[in-house]
């Protein structure tokens, strides 16, 4: 193994990861931000109908099922994630019932109040960012993630794609970069990008961890919730067991 990475609670401190604020984020994404010295939530990108910008799934008796919140979109292409309204607030009833319902045999159960009561008070904003920001804030604290988090509109850096998160990092004076390893194709065009600034990066390699579940069988992939909900405290080491050592971006 590379020596960088004999010790997970060490490498968390050396990373710099940006990603766009998940809506209730599954617990892959949460792995990213404990590994990381600064998580910058790329909220100054285009916001992207029905995607996790907006949704997410939990356990249902059906299997893995999507929960939504509705976006003011008509006349609005091109808009930021920092610039998304939210087309009604009472959607939020619904979400939480539809909540209630499935997880109510949960062990945990009692920390949809609390999750209630985040969302309630993001509302007044009504603005998708400061929801999905508000969660990931909450999220973080409870499962005892102490990383650095700021906003990408806050920096005002410039660039497209590569380039934007190569200049964040730079910005930052953080010279490692840890992705989600969905974006390896982009990041390997734009791999001079962060050569020219002597950026190293690296893939988040992860294996999703099994838990128990309200329902069976087991279904990975669905929102933090699910897990925090029926794991509770223990949810940061469960999340932890499916890291894997990250893989270096190289071009041949």
């Amino acid at each position: 193994m590379n020596s960088d990475f004999e010790n997970l609670n060490n490498i968390e401190k050396h990373f710099c990861v940006i990603s766009q604020p998940t809506f209730m984020p599954w617990i892959g994404w949460f792995d990213l931000v404990d590994q990381a010295k600064t998580m910058v939530l790329l909220d100054d990108v285009a916001f992207s109908k029905q995607t996790w910008q907006q949704r997410n799934k939990i356990r249902t008796n059906k299997g893995l099922e999507f929960i939504t919140v509705p976006i003011k979109t008509s006349g609005r292409m091109g808009q930021k994630i920092n610039e998304c309204e939210l087309s009604n607030v009472s959607f939020a009833n619904k979400l939480f019932k539809t909540i209630r319902f499935n997880y109510r045999k949960s062990k945990h159960f009692y920390l949809v109040d609390q999750i209630q009561q985040v969302f309630l008070e993001a509302l007044n904003d009504e603005r998708l960012f400061s929801l999905n920001k508000a969660f990931i804030g909450w999220m973080c604290n409870y499962l005892g993630i102490k990383t650095k988090i700021i906003d990408a509109s806050q920096l005002s850096i410039k660039g497209k794609r590569g380039e934007h998160v190569a200049l964040i990092c730079k910005h930052l004076g953080i010279l490692k970069y840890l992705s989600p390893s969905g974006a390896e194709d982009y990041l390997k065009q734009d791999f001079d990008s962060f050569q020219k600034k002597q950026i190293k990066v690296y893939l988040h390699e992860y294996e999703h961890p099994t838990y128990k579940q309200v329902y069976s069988p087991f279904l990975p992939y669905a929102s933090i919730i699910d897990l925090v909900l029926n794991e509770g405290e223990n949810s940061l080491k469960i999340i932890r067991q499916g890291r894997k050592t990250p893989r270096m971006l190289a071009i041949k």
